[in-house]
């Protein structure tokens, strides 16, 4: 019976290699096995929790920097006399809390 196991062996490809060294790992280019099934810590498919998570902390951080921002012109407009004309500063100041309204418009939209 061992001389049966021996000999059926070869026939299963069950031969330690013949050069004695281990096989080599292949090497991809960005580091993964394309063929790999993805796993969790997959850092190719983020947590959709977690970016929603992110999003809404930088919501709100825009959004106290908007009412600041806001905040701080009407207290400039409040200072000018009412029959001059507007500074340079307080139209610089409102083109700013314009394109972080958009900024805040576009991040709530998704």
């Amino acid at each position: 019976m061992v001389a049966g196991i021996l000999a059926a062996k070869p026939l299963l490809g069950l031969q330690a290699p013949s050069s004695g060294t281990a096989p080599r790992a292949r090497v991809y280019p960005n580091g993964r096995d394309p063929n790999a099934p993805p796993s969790l810590e997959d850092p190719s498919t983020p947590n959709p929790k977690a970016i929603e998570l992110a999003n809404q902390k930088a919501l709100r951080a825009d959004i106290a920097k908007l009412y600041e921002m806001a905040s701080d012109l009407k207290d400039q407009v409040d200072k000018t006399d009412p029959a001059s004309t507007l500074s340079m500063a307080v139209v610089k100041k409102a083109q700013e809390i314009e394109k972080l309204a958009k900024q805040i418009k576009n991040l709530a939209r998704g």
